[in-house]
């Protein structure tokens, strides 16, 4: 069956992050990491477990991390993703509370 968190249908929670996350393709991110690293980049691509690939990165604190001046693209497994900052602009918040509120209504059904 489907497994639930705090009451929700996880599987389409990922669904709906999935979605959400390949209508940014070719859009500038900033992606940071459990371990405090902060990657800045052009979002390439995001497949159904979150794992996400950026093109053309810098880091954030180069002084910090002066072993990632000499990637430009990279490969970030989602379970070690803490928050992915997105382009104001870009980012269709009517579409997601819909989304949002149409699972809560089959939640409660």
């Amino acid at each position: 069956m489907f497994k639930y968190v705090n009451g929700f249908n996880f599987a389409f929670c990922l669904q709906l992050f999935y979605s959400f996350f390949k209508s940014l393709v070719g859009k500038d991110v900033v992606v940071e990491l459990k371990n405090d690293l902060s990657i800045c980049g052009t979002l390439h691509s995001v497949d159904q477990y979150l794992n996400i690939k950026l093109t053309d990165i810098s880091v954030t604190d180069p002084e910090k991390y002066p072993h990632m001046l000499s990637v430009k693209n990279c490969f970030i497994r989602g379970s070690v993703v803490r928050y992915v900052q997105l382009p104001a602009d870009e980012v269709d918040t009517q579409l997601l509370q819909d989304a949002a509120r149409k699972e809560a209504m089959q939640q409660k059904q």
